[in-house]
């Protein structure tokens, strides 16, 4: 059976790591955080503001004051470095999520590509012949359509080509007089590529020049 990912086994792994990452652990941790460095800021304040009025009453001298500001000033400085290692951690684990979430979605547009290029050779096959006419034609247009649209899958490989051994296996070679370079002579089997990445190199016989 069968065990190549489809469009929406990527969509639901998408989904479930953006469910993961909305409702992470992490999120909450942020929150909290905040919360404090909120709490020791309103904190700070109201001690400022009850020394002061300390000091005008004469119940603590101005020495005592400093101190004690010295205190709650060091204590919001540590809140504000917890908060922002924490924010930091936050900021890295939404990077990878969303890495993590993108290498899944490319490695299973891969694999489900891949799986369906013998179809494409057939329905590109037929096509060279004339055979890819009536409801066939649409089937496999529409295929190749999606292939495109959805995975940006793209059929490379045409006769006087410039060989290029990063997208073409030469199967076969003649001398010809008619090329100045080793040129693609005859397309055996396209190549396809998924974005920017060769799937599949293109089968070919080469031309060097005689």
């Amino acid at each position: 059976m069968s065990t190549e990912p489809s469009n929406e086994d990527l969509q639901a792994l998408a989904d479930q790591v953006n469910e993961a990452f909305a409702e992470a652990d992490v999120t909450d941790a942020v929150d909290t955080a905040n919360q404090a460095a909120q709490d020791a800021s309103d904190a700070a304040q109201d001690a400022a503001d009850a020394a002061q009025e300390a000091v005008e009453a004469g119940q603590v001298t101005a020495q005592e004051l400093q101190v004690k500001l010295d205190e709650t000033t060091d204590q919001l400085a540590r809140a504000h470095a917890d908060l922002y290692n924490l924010q930091q951690e936050y900021n890295a684990y939404v990077r990878r999520s969303r890495e993590q979430a993108a290498s899944h979605r490319e490695a299973g547009a891969q694999q489900v590509t891949e799986a369906l290029i013998p179809v494409l050779d057939e329905i590109e096959l037929a096509r060279q012949h004339g055979d890819l006419v009536g409801s066939f034609e649409a089937v496999g247009s529409k295929i190749e359509n999606i292939l495109k649209d959805k995975f940006s899958l793209t059929r490379f490989g045409q006769a006087g080509d410039v060989f290029d051994p990063n997208l073409h296996e030469a199967l076969m070679a003649v001398d010809s007089a008619e090329v100045t370079e080793p040129t693609v002579n005859l397309v055996i089997q396209p190549g396809y590529m998924l974005g920017e990445r060769v799937v599949r190199h293109a089968r070919v016989q080469v031309a060097n020049p005689a």
